[in-house]
């Protein structure tokens, strides 16, 4: 292996990290919009993730 497949290979990890977090933000996304509820617990941690990432968390 050279030394130019290492930032090749380290590009493709961060890439896939990426695309599955925002996946999975997306699913949780859809949850909350079902559900019309931000006051409540989320269903899942699908949905917590994404109220965290959106800033709609509630405090408390």
């Amino acid at each position: 292996m050279s030394t130019t497949m290492i930032p090749l290979i380290i590009g493709l990890v961060l890439g896939v990290v990426i695309v599955v977090g925002y996946v999975v933000v997306l699913v949780g996304m859809r949850q909350e919009d079902r559900r019309m509820q931000l006051g409540a617990a989320p269903p899942s941690r699908a949905a917590g993730l994404a109220r965290r990432v959106t800033g709609c968390h509630v405090r408390g």
